[in-house]
């Protein structure tokens, strides 16, 4: 069990596209503080009216964010379908319900992604989000589409969102840090490899003379 006194949760969804330039600092990040800070990742689902309104405006966005970040994947618009008005809750109903079926890693949301953004296939359909799934991963169809479907997992996301925007958070990726001795970090479209770096190296070693000092001289007095 890990005893890390420091925890960093990444909101994200799953058809953004910064969410999806981000996840190679998400993995260093866990790679680097495996034992000293707790990892998890919730769904904020975007607006509605968060969606580009065309399959060309979407293109603009991907071709601008490419012109900023060079070495970030290409992207494709094709998953865009204008008459969703901005529903694609299906791929999240699914990343949400695998987590209770085993899958609680990022590789399920982030074949989703991938399937969608840089293969431009339609996951804002519930079957075709259910077949990229299965077919990737060791998951029964009808399994997964119960536990899709079924209010508890609904319920889990729209808390997750809710809480995404209780932190008054507006942009995907975020990530909030907080540490035991009540310090806390928020970043709002952030995915700066160096700035969340910075930041963790800084809380922990707070953290730690905080806990060096009470082994030193013992704990609070109480009166």
């Amino acid at each position: 069990m890990s005893t890390a006194k420091i925890s960093m949760t990444y909101y994200l969804d799953i058809m953004s596209s910064w969410c999806t330039y981000v996840e190679t600092t998400w993995d260093e990040l866990q790679q680097t503080y495996a034992d000293r800070v707790n990892f998890d990742w919730k769904i904020a689902l975007m607006n509605r009216e968060d969606f580009p309104v065309s399959a060309k405006q979407c293109a603009w966005f991907y071709a601008r964010s490419k012109s900023l970040q060079p070495e970030t994947p290409q992207l494709t618009p094709d998953w865009f379908e204008a008459e969703r008005n901005g529903d694609y809750e299906a791929p999240h109903l699914i990343a949400e319900a695998a987590r209770d079926l085993g899958f609680t890693d990022d590789r399920l949301r982030r074949t989703l992604a991938h399937a969608a953004l840089q293969q431009g296939q339609k996951v804002g359909d519930l079957d075709t989000a259910i077949n990229i799934a299965t077919d990737r991963f060791d998951l029964d169809p009808a399994a997964l589409r119960s536990a899709a479907t079924s209010d508890p997992v609904r319920q889990r996301i729209l808390a997750s969102t809710a809480e995404f925007h209780a932190h008054q958070l507006s942009q995907r990726p975020a990530f909030v840090i907080t540490s035991s001795i009540g310090d806390k970090a928020v970043f709002s479209g952030v995915i700066n490899r160096e700035t969340l770096v910075n930041t963790l190296d800084s809380m922990l070693t707070d953290n730690q003379g905080y806990q060096s000092f009470s082994d030193q001289f013992g704990p609070m007095p109480t009166n």
